[in-house]
């Protein structure tokens, strides 16, 4: 601590500047993986709870009631409302065929519950490629700034050398573990992030052939019930 403490006294506002930029991706990071991990614990169990309890339920009031109750983080009812919503006035949305109609809404509905299990992700990605470069630039400044006030202090030494270019390498030190934590927890969460969207991408592929079996059948029905009105 002593050597940081003695390296930051005699660093410039460079070596200020670069400290603090390590400081502030460390603690964003950090945010971003504590939040996410509540998120993506939240979402895989609402999930795991949801999409059985949807297609158990006897019809279709009862399943969003128990969305209503299991699914916290509303990804599975906005798949659902999204499917179920029927479109008004002579929008050109309405005119189109009742397969495209459900395939525009629920892909917007699945980009729309997504986002937010993707958020964090790009930031992750950036700490971690550019923190290492980031601490070594601070490194490389530091043994800069200290070997150029070696020379105009006029006395050259190892042991003068040493003191001030293995401080300078902390800067690399705290790079690293500001960089190592970011990509470890962007591996991890993309894994299960795409966990999440595969079991929702299929839920709204169900949907849809749920929706447009439910239309045939009513289309039969008033097929068959028409002669009989006739007669």
């Amino acid at each position: 601590m002593n050597g940081f403490e003695h390296f930051w006294q005699q660093g410039d506002v460079v070596t200020h500047t670069v400290a603090g930029l390590l400081l502030l991706m460390s603690i964003s990071g950090w945010v971003v993986i504590f939040w996410k991990s509540w998120l993506l614990q939240r979402a895989r169990k609402d999930i795991a709870r949801s999409i059985p309890a949807f297609w158990a339920a006897t019809a279709l009031e009862a399943a969003r009631d128990q969305l209503a109750r299991l699914d916290r983080e509303q990804l599975v009812s906005t798949l659902v409302n999204a499917a179920m919503e029927q479109p008004q006035g002579a929008s050109l949305e309405a005119k189109g065929h009742l397969a495209s109609q459900l395939t525009r809404r629920l892909r917007d509905a699945l980009h729309a519950v997504l986002a937010p299990l993707h958020f964090g992700q790009v930031l992750l990605a950036t700490i971690g490629s550019t923190a290492p470069f980031i601490g070594l630039f601070g490194t490389v400044w530091g043994i800069y700034h200290a070997l150029a006030g070696i020379a105009a202090a006029g006395t050259m030494s190892v042991e003068r050398v040493s003191g001030p270019v293995g401080e300078a390498l902390i800067m690399t030190a705290v790079g690293l573990a500001v960089a190592i934590p970011a990509v470890l927890a962007y591996n991890v969460f993309g894994k299960l992030v795409g966990a999440c969207e595969a079991e929702l991408e299929g839920f709204a592929h169900d949907l849809r052939e749920m929706q447009l079996d439910l239309a045939q059948a009513a289309g039969d029905t008033v097929r068959r019930a028409t002669p009989d009105a006739e007669g």
